[in-house]
């Protein structure tokens, strides 16, 4: 397990904040877990919808991104804009408290636009497998 503070490389928190660990990471490539919670988007009671997969994914990449910009003395938690290039979902639906586990990496950098493509498991079963493009979104753009 590494002791990295997700918060300070991501702009979500609670509700929204899904992955709860990052096991490896690298200056492009991560591998992050999270367990399904009651308190998810789209969770009817039972279950969550596969969709949050997405996000998973997209939190995954921006914990990449976080960590390469903190190593060069940058802020990390800036705001994304994600598009859905490829998802390929194997499952219907999620239970409370399953264990997932996102491996995500960067395929294509340059500048602020990242293509990011992500493989969540449960165990060895493949749940989603997922191809984002994202654009980090500064503030100031003057400024980084």
């Amino acid at each position: 397990m590494l002791n990295i503070d997700i918060e300070s490389l991501i702009p979500h928190r609670e509700r929204l904040k899904m992955i709860g660990e990052v096991l490896e990471i690298t200056d492009e490539s991560a591998v992050s877990e999270a367990i399904v919670q009651s308190s998810w988007p789209m969770f009817d009671g039972n279950v969550v919808n596969p969709l949050v997969l997405i996000e998973i994914v997209a939190q995954t990449g921006a914990v990449i991104d976080g960590y390469k910009r903190k190593k060069q003395g940058k802020s990390g938690g800036k705001g994304w804009l994600v598009g859905v290039k490829d998802a390929r979902f194997n499952v219907a639906e999620i239970s409370a408290g399953t264990r997932l586990t996102a491996s995500v990496g960067n395929s294509y950098s340059f500048d602020n636009y990242s293509v990011i493509k992500g493989i969540i498991k449960t165990g060895d079963k493949i749940l989603a497998e997922i191809v984002l493009q994202a654009l980090r979104m500064n503030d100031d753009p003057t400024k980084d």
